[in-house]
């Protein structure tokens, strides 16, 4: 019986040895945490990452008394002014003082040979004549420490830089070039750690401003029920405005000009969009986004989407002349002020592998201080675990793209800025609350209005829409009365 349990201790003993080289191998040959993709430890997808935020460093005045002070109490001697050479005069002016400071011009150094530019002795701040403060705020490196320089000034942000040469993030990336590449091809790929700075806060925008070329409805010619057929035809099949004037006068026998049309569709616009931006979606906790192109005047513009997964709802949208972060941000804080009490725990936002989501939603936690991840599916088929996970939610708004287009490849594009804004805000409110979907088979629409039900047709489902617009902007005008 000894002998047995003796065997049986030796035996397990064997079985933890191999099991510990066998951990050992695992953990040196195969790594136990693989990355979504390969390709994101590539140096040349590096330029479409966005960094962590930097350290903010507030800048603070000085005493130059109290830094005399602590010198002397420090090194046991008095800090003695600066000293000229022989037969040379100071060309430091008498009234300069440090900026950072206040330290009279007798501890200031001339820093580059009578061109304005001088450096303090006593707190070793650098300035420029009649500079008051350099920066208000310091950037700083997370890596590093190294205080960020600005190298670009864009349209909207101001890109900083970390120049630091012995930076982790800087020597981490080095290490990823390709061996055999050439030292002046490496300014191709991104190695500093980057940080832009948005000169625009896109977060005191108001995203419902009234047009200036807003009119009222005065129907001196023509009826309600008109101009409930105008936008029936002009959006729900999606006829151009001249056609639309046609289809009333060849079906309806009623004579009304291609711009009467147009005024109905802008007015309309204007009335409805604060009803279907505030409308309680009950949003789930998954949102996907994704932009798509447009002509404006013959010029590229963009359109940004961003859907509930699960009831298919728009709940952001904005129509842009630009591919920035700004119309990004716009377009998602349409969206997150549906979730009225904070984004759920499992709150997933889906997105391509365009940089500006992920950037937008750096801005979101700086300036809302609303934390959420970007769910990126990159490339058009199933590479990664992510790619096959998430595809479907991708595949879910590029079908929404192609239902929007289908209804604006008739206009060949949009005439101007203004049309292209109520054209999509028209489209939106038929999209969410007139078509019907196969979400529910074909039989009622998206997001059911009690009111709505009540109409026998759609140019009155119109008409409720117009009223509830008008009753909304009526409960926000009191609102901010009160």
């Amino acid at each position: 019986m000894d002998s047995i349990i003796t065997y049986l201790l030796l035996y397990i003993q064997y079985l933890h040895k191999q099991i510990f080289d066998l951990l050992l191998f695992i953990s040196k040959h195969i790594p136990l945490k693989q990355w979504a993709f390969d390709d994101s430890n590539s140096p040349d997808y590096q330029k479409f990452k966005t960094d962590k935020l930097p350290i903010i460093r507030k800048f603070e005045k000085q005493d130059f008394h109290f830094l005399l002070d602590y010198y002397q109490w420090k090194y046991g001697k008095v800090l003695k002014p600066v000293r000229t050479q022989k037969n040379k005069p100071r060309t430091v002016p008498e009234d300069t003082v440090c900026p950072l400071c206040n330290a009279p011009h007798q501890y200031l150094y001339d820093n580059n040979g009578g061109k304005g530019q001088f450096q303090c002795k006593i707190c070793g701040q650098t300035f420029v004549t009649g500079e008051i403060v350099k920066t208000p705020i310091t950037f700083v490196c997370p890596y590093c420490g190294h205080s960020l320089t600005p190298k670009k000034d864009r349209k909207h942000f101001r890109v900083h830089k970390c120049v630091n040469k012995n930076c982790s993030y800087y020597t981490a990336n080095l290490k990823k070039l390709p061996k055999d590449l050439s030292p002046s091809k490496k300014h191709n790929y991104k190695l500093h750690y980057i940080y832009r700075e948005f000169t625009l806060d896109f977060f005191d925008m108001d995203l419902n401003p009234l047009p200036s070329w807003a009119t009222s409805f005065k129907f001196k010619k023509q009826s309600a029920h008109i101009m409930g057929l105008c936008l029936t035809y002009h959006v729900n099949l999606g006829l151009s405005l001249r056609k639309t004037a046609q289809a009333l006068r060849d079906i309806h026998g009623v004579s009304i000009s291609h711009t009467m049309v147009a005024n109905y569709a802008r007015t309309a616009a204007v009335l409805i969009k604060p009803f279907v931006d505030t409308y309680d979606y009950k949003p789930s906790s998954t949102l996907a986004a994704d932009e798509t192109y447009i002509k404006v005047k013959g010029i590229k513009g963009y359109i940004w989407f961003i859907m509930d997964a699960v009831s298919k709802s728009i709940l952001g949208y904005q129509v842009s002349d630009n591919r920035g972060v700004g119309p990004c941000i716009l377009a998602m804080r349409m969206a997150l002020n549906n979730f009225k009490n904070g984004l759920p725990k499992a709150f997933k936002f889906i997105a391509d592998g365009y940089s500006a989501y992920p950037l937008a939603a750096q801005q979101f936690a700086l300036k809302e201080q609303k934390f959420f991840d970007i769910t990126q599916v990159i490339g058009l088929s199933n590479d990664d675990a992510v790619s096959k996970k998430f595809r479907p939610f991708k595949q879910m708004i590029e079908r929404l793209n192609r239902t929007f287009k289908a209804s604006y490849r008739v206009t060949c594009g949009y005439g101007s800025e203004d049309g292209a804004a109520y054209g999509v805000s028209l489209w939106v409110a038929y999209y969410n609350f007139l078509r019907p979907h196969d979400l529910y088979s074909w039989k009622r629409p998206l997001n059911e209005v009690a009111l709505l039900q009540n109409a026998s047709n759609m140019p009155g489902k119109w008409q409720l829409l117009l009223f509830l617009g008008q009753q909304t902007i009526l409960q926000m005008q009191k609102s901010q009365s009160s």
